[in-house]
C-alpha cells in the first residue's frame, strides 16, 4: 500500500476538523451493475467516433479509502475491468527476481498496468526525519526500478506554521532536489501536486503555493530534468484554472492524475479536501473539459478516482470497486475518450 498517500489521508483527517484513497477488451457505454458482479465487467476503450485516449484507468484502493493485499487490488481490476492498479513497493521487494517477472507477465496479460509510486520520503517535517528518509531512498527507487516502475509522486503542504513563503520555499527547492536527484539516477520521474482549497491553504499561520503556475516555479528553481506534475480534478477546479492551464503542459510533464468531482451547495470558500465525490457524480467539476485538455495533449500515463469520500468508505470493498470503475467509466464517457 502507498506509504505516501495513507500518510496525506491521516493529515486531511487532521487538518480538515481543525479548518471547520481482468481487464477485458472494450469499454462499453452502459452503466455497470455493482451487485450483479458476476457479468462481464465493462473496459475503459472509447466508441470507434470518440478520440484516441492514451491514458488509463487505475485501482487505487488507497486513495479509496481501503486497505487490502496487491493481489487483491488485482483481482478487483480485473473483474471490473480497471487498466491498472496501484504498485506496491514492499511486497515487489519481496519477490526474487523471477517471482517479480512472473508477477508482470501475469499482469501483462490480464492487460493491467503499474500507476505511480509515492514517494517514500517525508520531506514536510524536522531535519532528521527527512535526512533519513532520504538515506533510504536509492534502495527504494532502485526497487522501483526492478518493478519498471518510473513514476513516483507526491504532494505539497499548502501551508507551515513556522515558515515564511520564502523560507517554505526554499526548504521545499533543496529536499525536493535532492529526492530528484536520487531519483534520475534510475531513471525515475517526480510528479509533484499543488493543493488548492482555501480551508486548507488558509488554515495556517502562513499559506503555501497551492496553483499550478506557483508549483512551475518550484520545479524550476529545483532545477533537475526529471520533474513533473501530479494533476488532480479537484486542485486544478478549487485553484479556478483552465483548460488552458493544462494546455501549458506536454504529455511528458504529467506524471499523474487524479479525479473526483466536489459536493453541490458549496462555494470555493467552504470546499474541504477530505470530502469529495466520485468522478463525474455531480457535475460540479467540469470533467469534460479536463480530461478533454490531458486527452489533446497526448497525456499517457494513469488516472485514478480519489474521492476522500466516506460515504464510499463505509461500503465493502467490492461495492466500491464496482462504483469506482462505473464513475471512471462515466467521466471517460463524458469527455468522449
Amino acid at each position: 500500500m502507498d506509504k505516501n498517500r495513507l500518510t496525506r489521508r491521516g493529515f486531511i483527517q487532521a487538518a480538515g476538523t481543525a479548518a471547520g484513497a481482468t481487464a477485458s477488451a472494450g469499454f462499453a457505454r452502459s452503466e455497470l451493475e455493482p451487485h450483479r458482479a458476476e457479468r462481464a465487467a465493462p473496459s475503459f476503450a472509447a466508441t470507434p467516433e470518440a478520440p484516441a485516449r492514451k491514458f488509463y484507468a487505475i485501482l487505487s484502493l488507497g486513495r479509496l479509502g481501503f486497505g487490502g493485499s496487491f493481489e487483491d487490488s488485482v483481482a478487483l481490476a480485473a473483474k471490473y475491468g480497471f487498466e491498472g492498479v496501484d504498485p506496491d513497493p514492499g511486497f515487489f521487494a519481496k519477490l526474487s527476481d523471477d517471482a517479480l517477472a512472473k508477477l508482470l507477465d501475469d499482469l501483462k496479460a490480464k492487460n493491467l498496468r503499474l500507476g505511480a509510486a509515492g514517494l517514500p520520503v517525508e520531506f514536510r517535517k524536522d531535519d532528521q526525519t527527512f535526512s533519513d528518509d532520504l538515506k533510504k531512498l536509492p534502495a527504494a527507487a532502485a526497487e522501483l526500478r526492478r518493478a519498471g516502475i518510473r513514476r513516483v509522486s507526491t504532494w505539497i503542504l499548502p501551508f507551515s506554521d513556522h515558515l515564511t513563503y520564502l523560507q517554505n520555499f526554499r526548504t521545499h527547492a533543496y529536499r525536493l532536489r535532492e529526492c530528484a536527484r536520487v531519483l534520475e539516477d534510475h531513471n525515475q520521474q517526480l510528479g509533484l501536486e499543488y493543493v488548492a482549497p482555501r480551508t486548507l491553504w488558509r488554515s495556517g499561520r502562513q499559506p503555501f503555493l497551492h496553483t499550478l503556475s506557483e508549483l512551475k516555479e518550484l520545479e524550476l528553481a529545483i532545477g533537475t530534468d526529471n520533474l513533473g506534475v501530479q494533476l488532480d480534478s479537484w486542485h486544478w477546479f478549487n485553484a479556478e484554472e483552465t483548460a488552458n492551464d493544462l494546455l501549458t503542459l506536454r504529455a511528458s510533464d504529467v506524471v499523474t492524475v487524479d479525479l473526483n468531482d466536489a459536493p453541490l451547495g458549496l462555494t470555493l470558500d467552504q470546499y474541504r479536501d477530505d470530502q469529495r465525490e466520485l468522478p463525474a457524480a455531480t457535475g460540479v467539476i467540469p470533467i469534460k473539459t479536463f480530461l478533454g485538455a490531458l486527452a489533446q495533449i497526448g497525456y499517457d500515463g494513469p488516472c485514478q478516482a480519489e474521492p476522500f469520500n466516506a460515504a464510499l468508505r463505509a461500503l465493502p470493498v467490492e461495492e466500491a470497486a464496482a462504483k469506482t470503475a462505473a464513475a471512471l467509466k462515466k467521466a471517460f464517457a463524458q469527455a468522449g475518450v
